[in-house]
C-alpha cells in the first residue's frame, strides 16, 4: 500500500465521518502502523493537493488538510460500493456513454482508469456499459452521449463480453485466501494500532475491486459467485475491527501521544 493510496483508504474510512480534515502531524501518526514514513505522507499530501483532493487547512493541532468537495464525492460514492449500500436491485437496462475519440495517450489512459474506477467497461474504443449511472459521472466532464438501453439477446452474454467474469472470480477467490490469512495473523488481545493496521489492509484489498467489479447484477452471475463470499467475509471482518481501528484513529486525532 503506497501513501497516496493510504491517505485516500484513511480519509474515506474514518475522516471522512469526523469532518473529512487532520492536522500532518496526526495524519502521520495514523499511517506510521503501515509503514509509511512521514516523508512519503507528505509527498503523497502535495501531490493530492495538486490533483485537487485535499485543501491545506489550519487547525488547532497546527497545519492540515481537509477534503475537498471533488474528493467528498469519491469518498462517498466509493463507501456506497465497498460497503454494499450503493447499486440496488437492476432495471435490466445498460447505461451507455459513447464518448468523443481520445488522442493524447496519457489522456486516454487516464479516461479508462476513471471509467473503470466508476464501473464502466469498454465495448469498443468510445463505447462504454455500466449497470448503473455513476452519480460521480458529472465530475469527469466528459464529452459524450449518455443513455439508458436494452440489449437485444442474452445479456448474460454481453456481460461477459464488457467484464473478465473468470478473471473477476479468480481475484476474489484469492483476495479470500489473503484476506483469511491476514486477519488470522492477529492476536487474540492485539493492540488498537495493530488492529488498524490489519483492517487497513482488509479494506484496501477490498477496495481495489471497486476497478474489476461495479456491482454486477446478481441474476446474471454464474451460480456460487465468489464474491458473495468474499463480501460476506469482509462485511463481517471489517465490523468486527472497527472498534479498535476506530479507537486508534480517535486517539491520534486528539493529538495524544
Amino acid at each position: 500500500m503506497n501513501a497516496r493510496a493510504a491517505l485516500f483508504d484513511l480519509y474515506g474510512d474514518h475522516l471522512r465521518t469526523r469532518g473529512g480534515r487532520a492536522s500532518v502531524a496526526a495524519l502521520v501518526r495514523l499511517l506510521a502502523p503501515l509503514d509509511i514514513a512521514a516523508p512519503a505522507v507528505r509527498t503523497a499530501i502535495s501531490r493530492m493537493v495538486r490533483q485537487g483532493w485535499l485543501d491545506p487547512v489550519r487547525l488547532p493541532q497546527g497545519p492540515g488538510y481537509a477534503v475537498t468537495p471533488k474528493c467528498e464525492r469519491r469518498l462517498d460514492e466509493a463507501a456506497a460500493r465497498v460497503y454494499g449500500m450503493g447499486g440496488g436491485p437492476w432495471s435490466g437496462r445498460w447505461h451507455v456513454l459513447v464518448v468523443e475519440p481520445v488522442r493524447d495517450r496519457a489522456r486516454r489512459e487516464r479516461l479508462r482508469a476513471d471509467l473503470a474506477f466508476l464501473g464502466y467497461a469498454p465495448l469498443s474504443e468510445t463505447t462504454w456499459i455500466g449497470p448503473r449511472p455513476s452519480p460521480e459521472l458529472d465530475a469527469l466532464r466528459l464529452a459524450a452521449h449518455r443513455f439508458e438501453a436494452s440489449f437485444e439477446g442474452d445479456p448474460r452474454a454481453l456481460l461477459a463480453r464488457a467484464w473478465d467474469l473468470d478473471g473477476i472470480a479468480r481475484a476474489y477467490e484469492d483476495w479470500l485466501a489473503s484476506a483469511v490469512d491476514l486477519v488470522g495473523s492477529l492476536p487474540a488481545r492485539a493492540s488498537d494500532d495493530r488492529v488498524f493496521a490489519v483492517r487497513s489492509k482488509l479494506v484496501h484489498g477490498w477496495r481495489n475491486f471497486l476497478f474489476r467489479d461495479p456491482g454486477l447484477p446478481a441474476e446474471l452471475l454464474p451460480p456460487g459467485w465468489p464474491g458473495d463470499k468474499a463480501r460476506a467475509f469482509f462485511e463481517e471482518e471489517a465490523a468486527r475491527l472497527l472498534p479498535a481501528a476506530a479507537a486508534f484513529v480517535d486517539h491520534n486525532l486528539d493529538g495524544a501521544a
